[in-house]
């Protein structure tokens, strides 16, 4: 079934909507999650907790791809049960030093002009994924959107850790510079 048929599910209130977007992107979304939290109960509870959501913001929102707004509710959900999960804990795992490593070239601090330039920002992002090769950008984007680990990453791309973090690095330092580029002040 399409991305518009389930949403129209979604829309006519039809409890089938959330079995269909299960059936095409429960396994998307459980990568995600397990990703993050590290715990295929967590991982599984949080997707169900994402259909809810999904449930409750369609209507009225009518995403234009389906898989990749659940993925963004699934991220964020995992990304707060970790959080909450590690707030007694020191550092905290993969997933913050992740987060950490883009720190360094964007800070997390929101202001109402950030609020503003959110736009300018994505595609200046987008612009930067897209002159990448792939490989780069998959790496790029399996480690920074789906929190991959170093030693995932480098089993999944045949690379050692250390020509990971060094790819990694290197991609950061590109980053920075092309935002810079943009009149982006990091």
């Amino acid at each position: 079934m399409d991305d518009n048929a389930i949403i129209e599910l979604f829309f006519a209130r039809d409890e089938g909507a959330v079995e269909a977007a299960q059936r095409e992107y429960g396994a998307y979304c459980a990568s995600i999650a397990h990703n993050i939290l590290g715990d295929r109960g967590a991982a599984e509870e949080c997707v169900n907790d994402a259909w809810l959501k999904c449930w409750q913001a369609i209507p009225p929102q009518r995403p234009r791809s389906l898989k990749s707004f659940a993925g963004r509710i699934v991220r964020n959900l995992a990304l707060s049960a970790c959080r909450a999960r590690t707030a007694q804990k020191r550092g905290g795992g993969q997933v913050w030093l992740a987060l950490d490593e883009l720190d360094e070239v964007v800070s997390g601090g929101e202001t109402p002009e950030d609020a503003l330039d959110r736009a300018a920002f994505r595609a200046a992002l987008d612009g930067f994924l897209a002159g990448l090769e792939p490989r780069n950008r998959n790496l790029f984007l399996r480690r920074y959107w789906y929190l991959d680990s170093v030693e995932a990453l480098a089993r999944r791309f045949a690379m050692s850790q250390t020509q990971v973090t060094t790819t990694l690095h290197r991609l950061r330092g590109k980053l920075r510079v092309h935002l810079q580029q943009e009149g982006f002040e990091l």
